[in-house]
């Protein structure tokens, strides 16, 4: 069954969850060993684990009330406790909606399910006059199905609220558009979805194609991985074989600089143009003995003897440079 099918299906949903689906018996919710469409769990794991909720009393509704009014008000931690536990049948019984989807372990579906009732219990209101099998069905769905969608492939396809308002939307509304007679383009659903054409076009590209491992070769008689074709964001290689040439050879015009340099010119080069932790002007003043004004005239002297003896010996520096920053060097 193809994703969007998944969609689809929970899109349109019935909740048939109703009185009795709080007094149902474990037989009544799991199909058993001749079932061929049973979760990929051992059924010994399934029915130890129907066995041991089966031990819990299932309540009446006014019980049902009681423990859902005195937890509201009390915050009573027993009541809550009950509340629960009474209604892990329930969590079974939606889970079982959702077995063809997820063949992993149907224990999963059961436990984020079992979360989402816990959450029911937290944020429901025994004074709205909704029964609780109602108000829990749909928070144990919630969850199971944001499990799904989380899990369904390695890389999530809805991490922020609108990505997962789209997620549930797009193929409901592509649905609909077909049973109208419509042809459900990206201009269309965008306009009907109130969303960007380009949003529409990555969702469904996200849904209707399969992650592929990095690792994985292009073709079944190749050793060639899918990571050798992605392109490189980086410098090319001429790039850096370029770039390793320039240093080297403006590492020679420095030599040759140096050379021609007195003892303050050449302390100022090295402990203040080249350093990566540069002297101050008073620094270099302390140790010849003279004014920070005075380095700071022989540094702006040096500067132009640099630009003037680099312009000789590389024509085109410029080419590398931009003009403004050899004018200002």
């Amino acid at each position: 069954m193809t994703f969007q099918a998944l969609l689809l299906e929970c899109a349109t949903m019935e909740d048939d969850t109703n009185d009795k689906a709080e007094i149902m018996e474990p037989q009544q919710l799991v199909s058993m060993p001749d079932d061929k469409n049973l979760p990929v769990i051992g059924h010994t794991g399934l029915q130890r684990y129907l066995q041991e909720i089966s031990q819990f009393p299932l309540l009446s509704r006014e019980e049902t009330e009681e423990l859902a009014v005195r937890y509201h008000e009390t915050g009573d931690q027993e009541a809550a406790y009950k509340l629960v536990s009474a209604n892990l049948r329930l969590v079974v019984k939606v889970a079982m909606d959702f077995q063809k989807y997820w063949m992993q372990n149907f224990l999963d579906l059961i436990q984020e399910g079992n979360v989402g009732l816990v959450q029911a219990a937290k944020k429901f209101d025994p004074f709205r006059e909704v029964k609780f099998s109602y108000y829990a069905a749909y928070w144990i769905r919630a969850y199971i199905l944001k499990f799904i969608m989380d899990n369904w492939r390695m890389v999530k396809i809805g991490t922020t609220q609108a990505q997962r308002k789209l997620f549930f939307s797009l193929n409901k509304e592509r649905k609909l558009l077909e049973s109208q007679g419509f042809r459900p383009d990206t201009k269309l659903l965008a306009e009907r979805l109130h969303v960007k054409e380009s949003e529409v076009l990555e969702m469904s590209q996200r849904m209707d194609n399969w992650d592929v491992s990095l690792e994985s070769p292009v073709r079944e008689d190749s050793d060639d991985e899918q990571k050798d074709f992605l392109p490189h964001g980086g410098p090319s290689v001429e790039e850096v074989v370029a770039g390793r040439e320039i240093k080297e050879r403006m590492a020679e015009i420095l030599d040759q600089l140096q050379s021609s340099l007195n003892d303050k010119e050449q302390m100022i080069l090295q402990a203040r143009l080249l350093s990566d932790e540069p002297q101050t002007l008073q620094d270099i003043a302390d140790i010849f003995g003279i004014s920070r004004e005075r380095v700071r005239q022989i540094e702006v002297n040096l500067l132009k003897k640099m630009k003037k003896f680099l312009e000789k010996e590389v024509p085109d520096i410029k080419n590398f440079f931009g003009q403004e920053e050899i004018e200002q060097g």
